[in-house]
């Protein structure tokens, strides 16, 4: 069982030893210090904090100590309830906020849970501030308020409409069209939010939703990230409804996935990529994606006479860079779009209506689509971390084996080939070394790949 402590909040198993794992002491402890942390950059007189949740089973246990916790140090709290990472996220500037947690530990397994942290944007705390409230954490500076000064908790079921009702404001979100082209679409909800927020914006848009695994309660009928190796039934059931394609989201929503009407993947990698076609073909300008994504954004991005850079990983290093180059549109290769124009997180409602507007506009079919985009194939591999392993010298040897090829070491190593990469890096959010890979074949993909994994393996004699 594990607890991961990082500047991106804190994620663990649930039960077994305190400090070893995400215990109710562990919840309380972090999110006091959180609370703590609040009241340190706001120094004002009242402090409200917005709490959402996915439907993990561990979720209402480990919201209710949150809330609970927050209120004993007297800062308000906004319950929403069940929820989406990217609800919460809109409803703290909405809110006039000083914060927003989600608990959820987006596709890991079941037994996993997390608090997610946000600042009064509504977006993910820097790596300083997640690192002073670690430091908070293991301190003894958190002072909770007398009985006449607690918090109190405040529910409201209003968000999922809000966000929607946004989403659809959108000026590049074709509503009519959508309409007209009476889309049918299967919508794989994972049993968790995903399930109550994609059938409420597609029913808004006039599309006939086939719901599968739409009930949220927490029991992940499949791994919950969004890879095709788990998404045998969504691809039956879009050749079964004669759907036109299938959606697929993680947990807490900010990952999005396709099914086309074949029921093969149009790519996890390509979400991105055409929602990205479509806001550039209207607005054009500059895109951000992460390291570990696929080089066709690059492409696409040139295509419209903008310019494309790479981020480490890490949606608040996405962020920061889509800022700094103000970019019209950006993300993460693992279905994550980030819309600049509702809100700088990621988010796959947005990237539904956005997608949904492009094939109304171009009206051809997903796989149709999906071929009007460069071709390029990517392996996502891992190494199982074990105590004693030396990740940074296994990372340093392989830079040096390297030197001779085009190098970036901003976020682990990546190394350029003229038709490939590969990325290594340490997870941010589970025990493992991540190998990415891509090529202009899932063959050579993956041979790149297992190749880089053999010699990590010689390097660490493992």
């Amino acid at each position: 069982m594990t607890l991961i402590k990082s500047i991106s909040g804190i994620r663990g198993t649930i039960g077994g030893n305190v400090g070893d794992n995400l215990t109710p002491i562990d919840a309380v402890k972090f999110a006091a210090a959180y609370g703590v942390w609040i009241k340190q950059q706001r120094k004002k007189e009242n402090y409200k904090v917005v709490v959402g949740r996915d439907a993990r089973i561990s979720g209402k246990m480990i919201q209710n100590l949150v809330m609970n916790t927050l209120i004993g140090q007297g800062i308000n709290v906004v319950n929403l309830g069940l929820s989406t990472t990217p609800t919460v996220e809109v409803a703290v500037p909405m809110e006039h906020a000083d914060g927003g947690i989600i608990l959820t530990a987006s596709h890991n397994p079941k037994q996993w849970n997390a608090l997610k942290l946000l600042n009064e944007k509504g977006e993910f705390l820097d790596g300083a501030e997640g690192a002073k409230i670690l430091e908070i954490a293991e301190s003894d500076a958190m002072e909770f308020a007398d009985v006449d000064s607690l918090g109190k908790i405040t529910k409201n079921d209003a968000y999922f409409d809000l966000h929607i009702i946004d989403v659809l404001d959108l000026p590049l979100v074709n509503v009519k069209p959508i309409e007209e082209a009476k889309f049918k679409v299967v919508v794989d909800g994972v049993n968790s939010t995903g399930g109550i927020a994609i059938p409420l914006l597609l029913e808004r848009l006039g599309v006939h939703v086939v719901k599968l695994y739409c009930e949220p309660n927490g029991h992940f009928p499949h791994n919950p990230e969004p890879l095709k190796e788990h998404l045998t039934d969504l691809s039956e059931k879009v050749v079964k409804e004669r759907a036109d394609f299938g959606i697929v989201v993680d947990p807490d929503v900010d990952r999005l996935a396709f099914i086309d009407e074949n029921g093969e993947m149009f790519g996890e990698e390509y979400t991105l990529v055409a929602c990205a076609d479509y806001v550039l073909s209207r607005t054009p300008g500059n895109t951000v994606s992460n390291m570990s994504s696929t080089r066709a954004l690059r492409d696409i991005t040139e295509k419209y006479g903008g310019t494309y850079e790479a981020s480490a990983v890490g949606e608040v290093n996405v962020v920061k860079l889509m800022k700094q180059n103000k970019v019209v549109i950006g993300g993460e290769g693992n279905g994550g779009i980030i819309y600049p124009e509702l809100h700088y997180g990621r988010d796959a409602l947005v990237g539904i209506a956005l997608f949904l507007s492009l094939l109304a506009d171009k009206k051809m079919t997903v796989s149709e689509l999906r071929k009007t985009y460069p071709n390029y194939f990517m392996s996502k591999k891992k190494i199982e971390l074990t105590p004693g392993l030396d990740v940074d010298g296994i990372l340093k040897a392989m830079e040096e084996r390297y030197k001779n090829e085009e190098l970036t070491t901003i976020d682990g190593v990546k190394i350029d080939f003229a038709e490939s990469w590969v990325h290594l890096r340490k997870s941010n959010t589970e025990p493992i070394i991540r190998i990415y890979t891509e090529a202009k074949s899932q063959d050579l993909a993956n041979d790149l790949a297992d190749k880089i994994i053999g010699e990590i393996k010689e390097i660490a004699k493992i």
